[in-house]
């Protein structure tokens, strides 16, 4: 849990030196990324690992992620790199498929993530990632055409990438799921 809070506050610091959009910001905030990232993965095999699982954790884990990566993608868009109606399409999965596990929960029922929404957050992560190599990038080589064409170009068929899978995961989730969620 503690990892968790962590990872919060370093989104939230992550997500301001995006927006000032310097070389030493976009660069400040692609290690702040990198370092939520690995607590994320540090906090889920720590609390399986030692047996640490709460409903605590169930209930922020899953709201740092979102408030990571929404808002690092959102910064983006302020930025004018990604598109807001594909950022939009990623919320409303995220938003869904978060509010219905947490609906579960309240029931007393566990909506696992499966196989592709592991993939959805990798390649979300993945995508971030490039997302900022391509900034910084920009930022060192500002009139490079090398990095004009991945920011308009390779960063637009990424984010669409990303789209599709993340609409994916969330279409596989409600159907193996559907079971479960009928009886709500």
């Amino acid at each position: 849990n503690r990892l968790t809070c962590l990872r919060i506050v370093i989104s939230f610091f992550c997500i301001a030196c995006v927006l000032q959009n310097t070389l030493l910001s976009l660069s400040a905030a692609f290690a702040l990324f990198i370092v939520a990232s690995i607590t994320d993965f540090l906090d889920g095999y720590y609390a399986r690992k030692l047996n640490l699982i709460s409903d605590l954790g169930k209930i922020l884990d899953p709201i740092a992620d979102k408030i990571l990566v929404i808002g690092v993608f959102i910064a983006f868009t302020q930025l004018g790199v990604v598109s807001v109606w594909i950022v939009v399409g990623i919320m409303l999965r995220e938003f869904i498929v978060t509010g219905l596990r947490f609906y579960g929960l309240s029931k007393g029922v566990v909506l696992e993530a499966k196989m592709w929404g592991k993939h959805k957050t990798v390649s979300q992560i993945a995508g971030i990632i490039l997302i900022f190599i391509v900034l910084i990038f920009i930022n060192l080589y500002p009139d490079s055409q090398t990095g004009l064409f991945f920011r308009n170009q390779i960063i637009t068929l990424v984010m669409i990438y990303i789209l599709t899978i993340t609409l994916f995961s969330g279409i596989y989730y409600f159907w193996v799921n559907r079971k479960v969620i009928s009886t709500f």
